[in-house]
């Protein structure tokens, strides 16, 4: 087969599957999305069966994959894949809406909306903006001194998704969240993101261990990957003090080079592999 790889930032990961790519005997076309001009209307033209979307830039992303597939081109992850996994509010309701356990959420539109689904859900709250990745820009309010603090600053924000409030109920995790990769219906790896600080992103600090999943919670990532359109994803789980495991986030272009450091699991060759499985089949 001729892979596609659709990219804007050669990282680690994009290079262990240009490595993977090869080294399983497929062709390889490159496609960076900042040198390209695409004309829509167009027929397709692109000399491969399929490609890799792994633009770090979420309407990189967004955009390339809906000009590839209005062309024919099957993108993996998908245009609504991507779309669904990139917004927090979209993702939470259609796992919610699946029976797929998640935190108690609230979206309000207003300040005062925010402080009554506060009081409704229990302090301490943690606040997050629906897009955005690596932990950035998410506050907890222990008390409604603390949301008041957080509300003044997101309504002061220019862009108006800072102004759809998405109130999560904050989990006291035991010091760590795991990250559990999922492809094409299956739980090959995962791992532990440990930190000392209640946000636990390695884009943050957080270290990465091997992680060994039950068989509640491989099944619980199995449904949440379906739930969101398949592909290859990573998914975020949260472990309570009462044992229960919720899902946090689903990330469509996800990072894996700690993963592949902690695990010495060959997570490229996977993605590979089961991707060219699924796309003859």
């Amino acid at each position: 087969m001729i892979i596609g790889l659709v990219y804007d930032l050669l990282r680690h990961e994009e290079r262990m599957l240009i490595e993977a790519i090869r080294s399983k005997g497929h062709g390889l076309k490159l496609l960076f999305v900042p040198e390209r001009i695409d004309y829509l209307g167009e027929r397709n033209s692109e000399q491969f069966d399929f490609a890799f979307q792994r633009s770090v830039s979420h309407y990189r992303a967004l955009a390339s994959s809906a000009i590839l597939e209005s062309r024919g081109v099957r993108v993996v992850n998908s245009y609504q894949t991507i779309r669904d996994s990139g917004d927090k509010l979209v993702t939470t309701a259609i796992l919610a809406s699946r029976g797929i356990k998640v935190p108690k959420t609230a979206v309000a539109y207003s300040r005062d909306g925010a402080i009554m689904a506060a009081r409704e859900i229990g302090y301490p709250v943690v606040v997050k903006p629906i897009l955005g990745s690596w932990g950035r820009m998410i506050a907890r309010a222990k008390n409604e001194d603390d949301l008041l603090d957080i509300m003044d600053f997101r309504e002061a924000m220019s862009s108006p998704h800072f102004k759809i409030h998405y109130i999560q109920q904050y989990i006291d995790k035991p010091g760590r969240d795991i990250r559990a990769f999922y492809v094409w219906g299956e739980v090959p790896t995962a791992i532990y993101r440990i930190s000392q600080r209640w946000k636990t992103n390695t884009a943050l600090g957080a270290k990465a261990a091997p992680a060994s999943l039950s068989e509640e919670q491989v099944d619980l990532v199995i449904r949440a990957g379906e739930a969101m359109g398949s592909g290859v994803l990573g998914i975020d789980l949260l472990e309570t003090k009462e044992g229960d495991t919720l899902v946090v986030e689903v990330n469509a272009v996800v990072e894996f080079r700690n993963t592949v450091q902690v695990t010495g699991y060959d997570l490229a060759g996977k993605m590979v592999e089961e991707t060219v499985r699924v796309m003859r089949s």
